[in-house]
């Protein structure tokens, strides 16, 4: 497991996740759900169960999933940035046609504004440049962290993303 040195990491460590850090991904990501407005319910609620065996599923796949968090010395895990690879129909200018997603960028509220968003990210984008194919990484972004995401140099894409949600009706 690499460790990451990063002046932005003050007062912590940037690290790798492993499968025991996976209740603090579930948790970085309700406090990120939850500073985006949308209701997380309690900690007992089922979506959390869900997300911590996905996350405990996908942290074995190391060549295309990868989490970095920075460890508090006092408060244990304070920050992370998640990202996966995906495989996409090969084209002429990604012939591998692996593209990377970058999600779930998160810092508990007591420690923001100290670097550790960028330094999990930093440690991201280095394992999508060093240890993927991938030669696009995508991301969506919340007015707060745009400007984190434009500084590491994140652009507009050519084309406009689009969504639909499909009611199912539960």
């Amino acid at each position: 497991m690499r460790e990451i040195d990063s002046p932005a990491a003050e007062a912590g460590r940037v690290r790798r996740a492993t499968a025991e850090d996976a209740p603090a991904l579930v948790r970085l990501r309700g406090l990120m759900l939850a500073a985006m407005d949308i209701p997380t319910g309690p900690e007992q609620a089922p979506w959390r169960a869900d997300a911590h065996t996905w996350f405990l599923e996908r942290l074995g796949r190391p060549e295309e999933f990868a989490a970095f968090l920075v460890e508090d010395f006092e408060l244990g895990v304070v920050s992370c940035a998640v990202g996966i690879c995906d495989r996409h129909a090969p084209g002429p200018t990604n012939r591998s046609g692996l593209h990377g997603h970058v999600f779930n960028v998160s810092t508990d509220p007591r420690r923001r504004g100290r670097g550790h968003a960028r330094a999990c990210l930093d440690a991201l984008l280095t394992w999508f440049a060093e240890d993927t194919g991938a030669r696009v990484v995508n991301l969506n972004a919340t007015a707060d962290g745009a400007g984190l995401y434009r500084s590491l140099g994140f652009v507009a894409p050519r084309f406009p993303a689009l969504q639909l949600r499909i009611d199912t009706g539960a």
